[in-house]
């Protein structure tokens, strides 16, 4: 059977009708797109609420950052610098996905970060929002992004960047967080690099980056040869007070200070305070010689320990045992010699020469950064004696090198400063002793490096003067016997003097190579050496093999034994 249905009659609309059809389709339309306008306005403000900051802080950083002055070394170098970057967060109590695999994928993409474990651990901080990343890539942001997880935010901020990375950072320190200086010349300059009426001027420090990595290098070698704990290093121009270098080791990265340790943030070279034991001996005898005390010819006994009291003062083993004159004090670093000396010179001139030399007080510079001296408050005839020698009093090396400045550079001492000075605008600091006896401390020097303990502090062409300080380390309530502080202070070229450099190393260890000897003329002199040797001709020192200081005069005060072997004591 066949059934035939009917085709509907076709519905027709009038155009009233049509038109009405129209006009409720664009009101729909128009809704439509009035709710997805709302909706990415409402996107892009919890963006902004869930910025890399909450509002007045962030405001307050990035101005903060955004007009703060650039730090250049002597010579134009950069060394601090505010730049436009990408920073990397996260909202761990938003995050999406699985956590353990986006922790991994973020390690995979940052492992100079952490591992896998660090950045879970970031993930599932019970915080509203922490950095994973400052200063990233445009390229890590995009590899980033790519993880698709929602909870991940990147922003651009203006941040402050070390370009030198670790180099010099105890000397040029580091910003918080609201972009202000925390330590070093960063927290000295902040009033002045935020002042926006010398925008576009960066400050000079008397820093030289090539000699501040040749330092670095230098005493960082040393340090994990010898095992060191901790090491020190100053170069000072003897004529301005500029320090051309400062190294404190172990050091830190300015641009990830948070992850530096309370050990690596202190500065050694002028917050910790040591006794530097023999270093102390070339002040003792200008002292001596400028208070017109004792004369030059004079000779001191050596032919046996000293007994004062119940205290008994020796020397090395292998010391000579028989009279001293003032150069061959030196030369062996004789200890009893010195005490003898000291004992002459007695209490009060001795305060006054550490006085004189700014012992007494923190060390003369511009950082906040600073330790205080450890002088004794009662001077017993003994005091005077150990003191000669740098036992019993300590002092940061920052102190030394600007007393050693002031014994070479005629008899002028001036506070340290981590500013270039212009020049003819050096201070005209104080006179401690005369120029004659300056010029006498200087072929004494050049002595010691010749013929006796800062043999191995030689730089070739350089004429370098100096002397070695061997010293117990001072622990709570006395002295630990199995730690030494090495010390090796010099200046040079000792015929015209322009430049101390000091080397000081913590706690180093004996080695097959220096026969088990941990002394400074070991450790601490090579390392001034080798300084003097990568660096004198940056400083504008020519070396030259045929120039000398004429030391003439003293050479009839030396014993000539030529079955000697070379001096290696402290």
């Amino acid at each position: 059977m066949t059934v035939i249905v009917a085709r509907p009659a076709q519905q027709r609309r009038n155009a009233t009708q049509r038109h009405a059809l129209v006009a409720t389709s664009h009101m729909r339309l128009m809704m439509l797109l009035m709710l997805f306008a709302a909706a990415v306005t409402l996107v892009i403000g919890r963006l902004v609420m869930l910025g890399l900051m909450s509002g007045g802080e962030a405001e307050a950083r990035v101005a903060a950052l955004a007009a703060r002055g650039d730090i250049v070394d002597r010579n134009g170098a950069p060394l601090a610098r505010t730049i436009d970057a990408w920073t990397i967060a996260v909202h761990p109590k938003q995050i999406i996905g699985d956590k353990m695999e986006i922790a991994a994928r973020l390690a995979a993409l940052m492992p100079d970060r952490g591992d896998q474990t660090w950045f879970y651990g970031q993930l599932t901080r019970p915080v509203s929002f922490v950095y994973l990343q400052r200063r990233a890539s445009p390229a890590l942001v995009e590899q980033v992004n790519a993880i698709g997880e929602p909870a991940l935010v990147f922003a651009r901020e203006t941040q402050r960047l070390y370009p030198q990375s670790t180099m010099a950072s105890h000397a040029l320190g580091f910003l918080s967080t609201d972009g202000h200086g925390m330590s070093g010349m960063e927290r000295v300059l902040d009033e002045r690099l935020l002042d926006p009426t010398k925008a576009g001027q960066p400050v000079a420090l008397s820093l030289d980056v090539r000699v501040q990595a040749a330092m670095e290098s230098e005493l960082s070698r040393a340090m994990n040869t010898f095992s060191a704990r901790g090491a020190g290093g100053i170069v000072l121009d003897v004529a301005t007070g500029e320090v051309i270098a400062m190294v404190s080791l172990p050091t830190f990265n300015p641009n990830r200070v948070g992850m530096a340790g309370s050990e690596e943030l202190r500065n050694i070279t002028t917050q910790s305070v040591f006794e530097l034991g023999s270093t102390f001996k070339p002040i003792t005898v200008a002292t001596a010689i400028d208070t017109g005390t004792i004369g030059l010819n004079r000779k001191f006994d050596a032919t046996h320990p000293l007994k004062v009291g119940g205290f008994t003062i020796h020397d090395e083993r292998g010391d000579p045992k028989r009279w001293l004159s003032m150069p061959e004090t030196l030369i062996y670093s004789s200890n009893i010699a010195t005490a003898r000396i000291a004992d002459e010179i007695g209490p009060q001139k001795m305060q006054t020469m550490f006085r004189k030399l700014g012992f007494d007080t923190k060390p003369d510079i511009e950082l906040r950064e600073k330790g205080r001296p450890l002088m004794p408050t009662y001077w017993a005839r003994t005091t005077t004696m150990t003191t000669a020698y740098g036992h019993g009093i300590a002092v940061t090396p920052l102190h030394l090198a600007s007393a050693y400045a002031a014994l070479v550079n005629g008899g002028i001492w001036r506070p340290a400063t981590l500013l270039k000075v212009a020049p003819g605008q050096a201070p005209v600091g104080r006179r401690v002793i005369s120029e004659a006896t300056s010029a006498r401390m200087r072929q004494m020097l050049r002595l010691i490096v010749l013929r006796g303990t800062g043999r191995k502090g030689e730089a070739p062409g350089y004429r370098v003067g100096g002397k070695t300080g061997t010293a117990e380390a001072a622990v709570a309530g006395g002295y630990d016997h199995s730690r030494n502080v090495a010390t090796f202070a010099a200046a040079f070229p000792m015929d015209a003097p322009r430049y101390v450099v000091l080397a000081m190393l913590d706690s180093p260890l004996g080695t097959k190579e220096t026969g088990g000897w941990k002394t400074a003329a070991w450790n601490a002199a090579p390392v001034v050496g080798r300084t003097i040797s990568r660096v004198g001709a940056m400083l504008g020192v020519v070396p030259d093999e045929r120039a000398d200081i004429d030391v003439s005069d003293l050479m009839p005060l030396i014993w000539q034994d030529p079955t000697r072997k070379p001096v290696t004591g402290n």
